[in-house]
């Protein structure tokens, strides 16, 4: 039997954003630092970096240049200082395909989004958790297209989902609307970068913060819920 205090711990994300996936490292990390006097149940939320993306994607390099004023140089200098913080929460951001590797692009996460919606209200928060972890390394590890219908299908049947059953929620209109909802409720909340993680629907947590700050935030919140009863 254990004590622990369940929480829960709704996160805003994109599975293109390095730093959401350096943010769950860290959780993870600080989440073994309170092991035995908290348990959490993780819930995913869309958030999109570039909701005009086009179908085509966009070379990683060129489009942090374009998109935040910087050179190829300073571009590449910022996926280093990635990587590094990567390393240091236990994940990886590293090409780890067959050779030659493919360009590292960005792709449109609306569907992929829509898929993780569908994951979570019919299969449930660890399930959901699965499909975002695949999909983080679908994307940074094997660099597979994941703005296509048939590469998303593909990594939810690798994780034990029901790929008809996937292609419907891609098609779904409801899912479209739901995702729009949850974007909208992030802006809100005044979310407007990614990760951003919501303790118990009442500590907020933005930014990818180091394993030592989310210990802090569970229990400081589990405290709180205890003394409310």
């Amino acid at each position: 039997m254990t004590n622990a205090r369940r929480l829960t711990i709704d996160i805003w994300s994109d599975v293109m954003c390095p730093w959401c996936l350096v943010g769950w490292g860290n959780l993870q990390q600080g989440l073994a630092l309170v092991a035995g006097e908290i348990d959490a149940e993780v819930r995913w939320h869309a958030f999109e970096l570039n909701p005009d993306m086009p179908p085509e994607g966009e070379e990683r390099t060129a489009h942090i240049a374009r998109k935040y004023g910087r050179t190829m140089e300073q571009s590449r200098g910022v996926q280093g200082q990635m990587r590094e913080a990567a390393e240091k929460a236990g994940v990886s951001l590293d090409y780890t395909g067959a050779e030659p590797a493919p360009d590292a692009m960005m792709w449109n996460t609306f569907a992929a989004h829509k898929l993780l919606t569908w994951a979570g209200e019919e299969h449930g928060a660890a399930q959901q958790t699965a499909l975002k972890l695949a999909l983080f390394t679908a994307h940074f590890n094997a660099r597979r297209p994941i703005g296509e219908q048939a590469v998303l299908l593909d990594i939810a049947e690798e994780t034990g989902l029901d790929r008809k059953a996937a292609a419907a929620a891609l098609a779904s209109e409801e899912y479209a609307r739901k995702v729009r909802a949850e974007e909208s409720a992030a802006w809100d909340m005044n979310i407007t970068g990614v990760p951003a993680m919501l303790i118990e629907g009442r500590y907020m947590i933005p930014g990818a913060q180091g394993a030592q700050v989310y210990a802090d935030a569970l229990r400081k919140v589990a405290e709180k819920v205890a003394a409310a009863g």
